[in-house]
């Protein structure tokens, strides 16, 4: 046997008070570790707003109800959501619109903004869209329009 100490039995080497004193760093070490792990760090605020002009349009952002415009939604994942805006006397509009992943959120640097940042990150994302108004066909155009339609299918056949 050699007279060396191994570095798995460091503690043995050491004076019993000494034992004591590492043990408690130790101890302090875990429990400051559970400590920090347990408090909110780096956390990133995702929102949306949704705006439109005119405003007052119900906004569905992939075909759940979130308000009227201007109307704001928090989101957890990036990527293309299926926004639809409707008011009366105006076109209902569908956008497929894309919601660019920061830069600081692109992996890996995404483990330290969402877990290591002493602070919270917002990230704001906002659109604006122009609505139509509805084009209102009078009645007397209609009705020359299936005539039309009407006498052109009894001709072809």
């Amino acid at each position: 046997m050699s007279d060396s100490v191994s570095p798995d039995n460091s503690d043995l080497a050491l004076s019993a008070p000494e034992r004591v004193s590492v043990s408690k760093r130790r101890w302090l070490l875990v429990a400051l570790l559970l400590l920090v792990s347990s408090t909110q760090f780096g956390c990133v605020h995702r929102r949306m707003t949704i705006r439109s002009i005119p405003s007052g349009a119900l906004v569905k952002v992939d075909g759940e109800e979130i308000g009227y415009t201007p109307a704001s939604v928090d989101f957890t994942y990036y990527g293309t959501r299926e926004i639809t805006l409707t008011k009366d006397g105006y076109e209902t509009q569908t956008v497929m619109q894309k919601v660019k992943t920061p830069w600081y959120q692109v992996m890996p640097l995404d483990l330290v903004s969402d877990n290591l940042l002493p602070f919270e990150v917002t990230n704001r994302h906002e659109f604006t869209y122009q609505l139509q108004p509805k084009v209102v066909v009078p009645t007397e155009e209609l009705l020359n329009r299936g005539n039309l339609l009407r006498s052109e299918t009894q001709i072809g056949q």
